[in-house]
Order: structure tokens, then C-alpha cells, then sequence
């Protein structure tokens, strides 16, 4: 199976895209790749361009917010061959039920505390009137 690569419209896009803390970018990767494929009709083919800028502030504040909420816990996972996009990945997987995350890392007791810290605040995406990516 190819990996998976973020969809850029624009070099801007990816730019921006690489501005972003590398948790964030993580986070940005895996609602990506989980909801906007071939499964999902209303949002295939969308790419980073395609987020409400509202959208993509909302999910910088919701990142910065869970690190800083869990700094503690993500610095000790971070010393254990585990880094800031992983955990951006594994906070989108954990929070929204995919059957992977933090809990699965080999993380022990901080996996599970990390993954309590997030269940049950599930987000979910989907297509604006106007064509964009809303959460």
C-alpha cells in the first residue's frame, strides 16, 4: 500500500502546510487521509486549500490546546522513540474512533492517559455549501 501523501493545490498551500507545529501537521495528515478518500464522495479529492480558514484556526487552537493540556504526558511519550507529528496523528485516530492511536504505541500507562484525554470529543468533517472543509 502507497503512503499516504497530503494533497497541496499550491506550493502556498504546502508552505502553509509546513508552517504549521509538526503535531498539527500530523492531525491536519490524518483527517486527511481518513476522511477525504474514495470512501467518502462528499470529500474526496479535497485538499489542504479546500479547509475553511476557520476552520484551519479552529484546529490549530484545538492542538495547541490538548499539547498544552497534555504536556506532561507528550513529553515523556516524546523520550520513548515517539515524536509531535505521531501524537498529532494518534490525537485525530484516538479522538475519533478509528481502532488506532495512542493507546497502540507502546506507550504503556502514558498511551492510555493520553487516549482517556481525548475519547469521546469525536469531530466530525464534512463539505460546506460552498465547497470547503468544515469541522
Amino acid at each position: 500500500m502507497p503512503e499516504f501523501q497530503m494533497p497541496f493545490e499550491s506550493n502556498e498551500d504546502a508552505t502553509e502546510f509546513k508552517n504549521l507545529d509538526s503535531f498539527t501537521q500530523g492531525y491536519v495528515e490524518a483527517l486527511f487521509w481518513t476522511e477525504c478518500n474514495s470512501d467518502n464522495e462528499e470529500l474526496e479529492d479535497k485538499c489542504f486549500s479546500d479547509l475553511a480558514p476557520g476552520t484551519l484556526q479552529e484546529i490549530i487552537k484545538d492542538c495547541k490546546d490538548f499539547q498544552e493540556t497534555n504536556k506532561v504526558l507528550l513529553g515523556a511519550a516524546y523520550t520513548m522513540s515517539y515524536n509531535e507529528e505521531q501524537a498529532g496523528h494518534d490525537y485525530w485516530l484516538t479522538r475519533n474512533g478509528h481502532g488506532a492511536g495512542f493507546w497502540d504505541r507502546g506507550l504503556g500507562g502514558i498511551g492510555e492517559k493520553l487516549s482517556e484525554a481525548c475519547r469521546y470529543t469525536e469531530v466530525c468533517v464534512y463539505a460546506g455549501d460552498d465547497g470547503k472543509v468544515y469541522i
